[in-house]
């Protein structure tokens, strides 16, 4: 063939979808094909003479020399993968094939562009992770903690948080939220106007930036606390709806959000709904397990694990603590003049004002019927478990508005204390559920101690 009929080289090198890069002894640029720009969003004007190190990702700077060198030495280097920063400061995985011309004293190299692929690799390494986490974390706060780890592998994730939506309350919650400037807030109603709520209550995904051209709605106002530069929100939607947003957001111009990290974020977003729905769901059953269904107080397996859980911290750390046994006087008088619905009201109405009485750290449970029983976990003074009784005593005593009508009870109480009266659980229950036997018995409505001090 006539040599005047062949395609120049370089031509032949700027059609191929590879960067083909020629750096010299001391890591400069000395040629680049056209594709390096696609690549890495550099002209050829722009690298020339410049370290070629400069690009690599920082982390793999001193792995990325060290296999420099050996090619130098002599060593043919057919699979080399690294990371390059591009312009724009998105991340590159290039895969290069490199050996060293002796006679050229340079290296030169085959740079293929693999970002996408590993970019698949990773998703379903992801969606693995997500599914492993689903199953080992404690909760739904241990999960999101995870998730964000795994998110942040697939892009820039510093400032990001779950929003989860109570439909029953109205109530959009933020149960995991991480941000550089702002603190969790606190639960709001849907209808607040935030960005998050409203990604969860049209059930779209939201990209802002300050390119695009997005329509909000007029209630919609801004992010929550200081407004970023990139936000982006996508929905965790399960099989029963919407169930809360996923977030991430930028106030830097160095981390910016694309379309791309949209469809990414919402792929990744199917998974993450699904492990948090498991969890609230496994969560709800362990509630139920342990509570009261009618005052949603521990029940009474809790709250006896929970007093034998104080009482080896109490030894371990000398500290003291009390047991209170509570009995509600001539209760059966109130169903049968009543009727259950008002005794039911009655019992939700006592649990609710049994708690006002004590710390929120305090334990109030329901034992079962009208019984009930409060662990002060740590006290300083016994006196405090009888200013507590009091005060419980006082605030039962008051009317209970029913119907239209009042209804008065009053309460037996019987007080023990660790170490006083006891040292394990059995000691302290049976003592204070003495006393309260022995206030009932010397006309109610007041508390006595395990040794018989009256009030």
């Amino acid at each position: 063939m006539d040599d005047k009929n062949l395609v120049p080289l370089a031509n032949v090198m700027d059609l191929l979808l590879d960067a083909i890069c020629v750096v010299d002894r001391e890591g400069r640029y000395l040629f680049v094909s056209a594709a390096f720009e696609r690549i890495f969003g550099y002209t050829p004007e722009e690298v020339i003479g410049r370290p070629m190190i400069e690009l690599v990702h920082p982390a793999d700077r001193e792995r990325t020399l060290e296999v420099a060198s050996r090619i130098i030495a002599g060593e043919p280097m057919p699979y080399f993968e690294n990371r390059y920063l591009r312009k724009d400061g998105k991340i590159a995985y290039i895969m290069w094939s490199a050996r060293w011309s002796e006679a050229d004293q340079a290296r030169i190299a085959v740079g293929r562009d693999v970002t996408e692929l590993k970019r698949a690799q990773f998703v379903q390494v992801a969606l693995f992770d997500i599914s492993e986490a689903a199953n080992k974390a404690e909760d739904v706060l241990a999960l999101c903690r995870r998730a964000h780890q795994i998110i942040g592998s697939l892009l820039p994730a510093s400032n990001l948080f779950v929003a989860l939506y109570d439909e029953s309350q109205d109530e959009l919650s933020f149960p995991y939220f991480v941000d550089e400037h702002d603190p969790q807030p606190a639960p709001r109603k849907l209808d607040s106007g935030t960005l998050s709520a409203e990604v969860i209550r049209s059930g779209q995904a939201l990209l802002l930036t300050p390119d695009s051209d997005v329509s909000l709605p007029a209630h919609v106002a801004t992010a929550i606390g200081k407004n970023p530069i990139d936000w982006l929100g996508v929905p965790l939607k399960t099989s029963r709806g919407v169930i809360g947003a996923l977030v991430v957001q930028s106030y830097t111009g160095e981390v910016r959000y694309t379309e791309q990290d949209k469809a990414l974020l919402q792929f990744v977003s199917t998974q993450v709904a699904v492990a948090i729905e498991r969890k609230q769901a496994e969560a709800a059953l362990q509630h139920m397990a342990r509570h009261d269904p009618l005052t949603a107080l521990p029940n009474r397996a809790l709250v006896l694990d929970r007093l034998r859980t104080s009482l080896a911290g109490a030894r371990h750390d000398d500290r003291q603590l009390a047991v209170l046994f509570i009995d509600l006087d001539d209760f059966k008088q109130v169903n049968d003049r009543s009727g259950h619905p008002a005794g039911d009201q009655l019992l939700q109405e006592v649990a609710a004002r049994m708690q006002t009485c004590v710390r929120e750290a305090d334990t109030v449970g329901r034992m079962g019927g009208d019984e009930f029983m409060v662990i002060l976990h740590d006290i300083s003074q016994p006196e405090q478990a009888t200013l507590a009784a009091e005060k419980i005593r006082a605030a039962l005593e008051q009317p209970f508005e029913w119907d239209g009508r009042q209804i008065r009870i009053s309460a037996s109480i019987g007080v023990a204390t660790c170490p006083a009266h006891g040292h394990d659980d059995l000691q302290l229950v049976h003592g204070a559920d003495e006393a309260m036997y022995a206030a009932k018995h010397a006309g109610g409505n007041r508390w006595l101690l395990a040794t018989a001090g009256a009030a």
